[in-house]
């Protein structure tokens, strides 16, 4: 417990002083935010400060922190490491320049930032990318709180497909809808209960006071054998850094009234995450490691979705087991529908399609849901189709990261700031998601010693085309 406390005094202390620097450094001001300056009733509408941190909390969030974390606490105490500080100098960074940047430049999204100043072909690569990674997560939350509701109803394989409908029923509603008619009204209890949830969980830790591994006893888990690196830097993404949220940001920063609001929304949401998966990991290696298991009466070999709504009906009895559903089922659901909404922004965003008439939002909507409808097709109809698109979404979810810090690390270097904020995760990432691509069972599945050569390589590259770059453009400001 010692190693779960000092990391929850760095995670504040972190936002509190790594936070304020890194708001410093990008410089907020008083100029007219997006969501003034291009009020459209639909996507651009000024929402009170304490909203958008719980719809943007539970945007980034979903079930990320939770499911990552618990597998992710596998890998032993080197977990703590990797949120901690993944949090503070990676993620909530990560978040919170790519959300002010989105609402220095109109509210653009991820794609159209990526464009402005990687170029326009990364642009086009990116932008298909974005949309395709969106409609995964859209088919992946459909399926697994599907299967779960089908379940609760019956044995039945019909009700999971009842399931299925109703919840890309809702998707339809919520993407077309002005953001402020479903999402910003349900969104924020929901968040409130996730949160919730988790003090409670932690109010038992300290209570319970269990023997855990520390990182003082090695960074390993008991029993584990896979490499730390890279694996669990891809395993837990949301708890750290991840890149899904830089599609998600451009939601709330077309919200958001006043620049100075950013911190909070932004950053602070991020290091709310990391508190969660903190949490979370924690109540996994007393789970994995600790005996929880066995005072439970389960095997330490649950799943993800299992380890939530046996910890919570056990620790919490029926009201931890009604927040554990919300967790599983309703968490995912909202991911689901802001990715959705994203994609739709993204697209309009990248044809000029104006959002402000439902008819235009509707020409969007009918081949974003065919294909993310071929996906959940898939999903259902595969036996490991879950499994295959949840890992292509990993790896594709910390690339998104990697260039999103490249984008925003020209920014910085344009703007004569300090653009090291960006650059090392940056450069950290680019080996992680190069060598997890060569040792991944579903990509090259090479050896790990491969792998740690061609993550060496791309990082040799990086940097030499960075400086090269940045020697190249600092003559051209000169002239």
């Amino acid at each position: 417990m010692i190693t779960f406390i000092v990391s929850l005094v760095v995670l504040v202390l972190g936002y509190m002083l790594y936070g304020r620097f890194v708001e410093r450094v990008f410089g907020p001001d008083d100029r007219e935010t997006p969501a003034v300056a291009k009020a459209d009733g639909v996507d651009y509408i000024v929402l009170p400060s304490w909203k958008i941190f719980m719809i943007q909390f539970l945007n980034i969030a979903g079930t990320g922190p939770i499911f990552g974390a618990i597998m992710g606490a596998k890998f032993g105490p080197a977990a703590y490491l990797w949120i901690v500080f993944g949090c503070i100098f990676a993620g909530a960074v990560h978040d919170y320049l790519s959300g002010m940047l989105s609402m220095r430049n109109d509210g653009a999204g991820q794609p159209e930032l990526i464009g402005r100043y990687l170029g326009g072909t990364t642009k086009n690569v990116m932008l298909v990318f974005s949309v395709f990674l969106l409609m995964m997560v859209g088919a992946v939350f459909v399926y697994s709180p599907a299967l779960i509701l089908g379940k609760m109803c019956s044995d039945d394989l019909m009700w999971v497909y009842i399931w299925c409908g109703i919840i890309f029923v809702y998707y339809i509603i919520a993407t077309m809808l002005p953001i402020d008619k479903i999402i910003g009204k349900i969104y924020p209890l929901f968040a409130i209960s996730m949160l919730f949830m988790a003090v409670a969980l932690m109010g038992v830790l300290f209570y319970k006071w269990p023997t855990l591994p520390e990182l003082y006893d090695g960074l390993s888990g008991e029993g584990y054998t896979t490499p730390i690196f890279p694996a669990l830097f891809i395993t837990i993404a949301c708890g750290a850094i991840s890149g899904f949220h830089a599609t998600q940001t451009p939601l709330m920063a077309r919200c958001v009234k006043n620049e100075r609001m950013g911190r909070p929304m932004f950053y602070g949401a991020m290091i709310t995450e990391g508190l969660v998966a903190l949490i979370w990991a924690t109540v996994s290696m007393y789970f994995f490691y600790g005996g929880a298991a066995e005072e439970l009466g389960v095997p330490a070999t649950l799943q993800a979705p299992e380890v939530v709504t046996t910890v919570s009906e056990g620790w919490l009895g029926t009201f931890g087991g009604l927040l554990a559903l919300l967790g599983v089922v309703a968490a995912p659901i909202t991911s689901g529908d802001t990715a959705l909404r994203s994609a739709r922004l993204i697209i309009a965003e990248f044809i000029h399609l104006e959002q402000r008439s439902i008819m235009k939002r509707i020409w969007i909507c009918i081949p974003l849901f065919g294909v993310t409808f071929l996906l959940l097709f898939y999903n259902i109809e595969n036996p490991d189709g879950f499994n295959v698109i949840w890992s292509y979404f990993g790896w594709a979810n910390q690339t998104l990261a990697v260039f999103t810090l490249w984008a925003i690390t020209v920014y910085l270097v344009r703007q004569h700031k300090a653009y090291w904020i960006t650059l090392l995760p940056a450069l950290f990432m680019t080996v992680v998601c190069s060598s997890f691509l060569m040792v991944s069972k579903n990509s090259f599945g090479l050896d790990m010693m491969v792998g740690y050569g061609v993550g060496g390589a791309a990082l040799i590259v990086a940097v030499a085309w960075f400086f090269a770059w940045k020697r190249k453009e600092t003559k051209i400001n000169k002239n």
